[in-house]
């Protein structure tokens, strides 16, 4: 018998996100599906370089943490669970986790595994497609690429759901296709149900970020209260077949879910409210409202969409130099001084050792380092941070930006302190293109199924 109703939960997914909240959505929320989304922009690039250095990597690195965490009272509830985590290794994520597995009672795990999003290969021979950042050709930085790879839709998620997997595992997918997949298994909705998929897409952005629906990234104390914030509670929605939608947190957890949460949360990454681009549908959030129904209940209403396009937008990893940094303290009568005549320092010295910067940023931070000029406070702070970081082509450069700056506790203004030298990190930067979609092949591998 069809599906009427669905409860989705958002579990620890980003990087900076906690387990425990995720645990206690599975164990007091009667869910049907608990959805993961960690990708950022750049992660997919970082993780392809570990599955470079080593074949078996390639996932993220949390994920066993996380998954033997949520695992155990997911199985045991019937919870089917659906995450990008496997990153650039969605197989090597599989193997991992059903090895693992056995050791937290869940032997004989069963994942499907959705493929097709790398196009790196591909991409190699399209050197002619524009990049959609600037006025220029992808070839511009084909050199440099690390890693290519497709925003798949929920019509994957669903394919690997339709196998009977406990876990379906995936790499590059969009935020939103996450949980729409699991309405599109259960429900039977199809390209021509865009009032259905316009719900499902808007519910999928409202969860992918978990607590910041519900408080997280919104206190402000005495103006925006969030009551047990250390208790702050995850999200998850209430879906029934025809596309209505209501969200909800975890009873009796911190945090809050209302009207204004919602409202900061529908903005999220939303470049044009009217035309929301998903590999689904385009979404069209300018006549969305909320509903309170209840406390932690709000209906979402109002939300349209079109067809999507017919490309995928796939984003390009590549090199793009080195970064090299450095901190010093100044406090005491006079420590902006000091420090504004450290940084003056700094630059010269590097200037008189032959090196360049295609950029550089010095900040004074708690005076200018997020507002410039602007921010600067009267009377002058009895405390500052000098904060230097340059970028180079070339790791020798880079590397001497860190180490001049903890020259000064020796070899500048006087009372300096706390310096800290981050070396030169390699910069994976990202750019994105389109590609058609004809040229994009899915496919679903399982494993413990018979």
């Amino acid at each position: 018998m069809a599906r009427t109703r669905l409860r989705i939960g958002a579990g620890c997914g980003m990087s900076d996100d906690r387990i425990p909240p995720a645990v206690e959505l599975i164990e007091r929320c009667d869910l049907d599906y608990l959805c993961c989304e960690c990708l950022a922009e750049r992660t997919i690039a970082r993780e392809a370089l570990d599955r470079a250095r080593n074949p078996a990597l390639g996932y993220t690195p949390s994920m066993l943490e996380r998954m033997e965490a949520l695992l155990p009272p997911a199985r045991a509830r019937g919870v089917r669970i659906v995450s990008n985590m496997g990153a650039a290794n969605p197989l090597g994520a599989s193997r991992a986790l059903r090895d693992a597995a056995p050791g937290w009672g869940c032997a004989g795990l069963s994942t499907a595994i959705v493929r097709g999003d790398e196009v790196t290969d591909l991409l190699r021979g399209m050197g002619h497609l524009p990049l959609m950042e600037e006025d220029a050709p992808l070839e511009s930085i084909l050199p440099r690429m690390a890693s290519a790879n497709a925003y798949l839709g929920a019509d994957a998620v669903a394919a690997g759901l339709a196998t009977g997997a406990e876990v379906v595992i995936t790499g590059r997918v969009a935020d939103p296709s996450l949980f729409l997949g699991p309405m599109l298994h259960e429900f039977g909705w199809t390209a021509a149900d865009l009032p259905q998929l316009a719900a499902g897409t808007l519910a999928g952005h409202m969860l992918e970020c978990t607590g910041q629906l519900t408080g997280g990234c919104f206190a402000d104390p005495g103006r925006k209260e969030v009551e047990d914030l250390a208790g702050l509670g995850y999200p998850f929605v209430d879906v029934t077949a025809d596309g209505a939608i209501v969200l909800g947190k975890t009873p009796g957890s911190g945090g809050r879910l209302d009207r204004a949460t919602c409202t900061e949360q529908i903005l999220y990454e939303m470049h044009d409210p009217a035309a929301y681009i998903t590999p689904d549908c385009v979404l069209d959030i300018t006549e969305v409202d909320f509903r309170q129904e209840a406390a932690d209940r709000v209906a979402v209403l109002g939300a349209r969409a079109r067809p999507p396009t017919d490309t995928y937008k796939v984003v390009v990893g590549y090199f793009d130099g080195y970064i090299g940094a450095g901190e010093m303290g100044y406090a005491g009568i006079n420590a902006l001084a000091r420090a504004r005549l450290a940084q003056q320092v700094i630059q010269e010295r590097l200037r008189r050792r032959g090196f360049t910067y295609r950029e550089m940023r010095c900040d004074l931070i708690g005076i200018d380092s997020l507002h410039g000029a602007d921010g600067q406070t009267k009377p002058e702070p009895y405390e500052v941070r000098l904060r230097v970081a340059a970028r180079s082509d070339d790791r020798k450069a880079a590397d001497a930006v860190g180490a001049e700056v903890r020259a000064m506790h020796m070899q500048g203004p006087g009372s300096a302190g706390g310096g800290i030298n981050f070396g030169a990190k390699q910069v994976l930067a990202v750019k994105s293109v389109l590609l058609a979609r004809h040229w994009v092949r899915t496919e679903i591998l399982t494993e413990g199924l018979a």
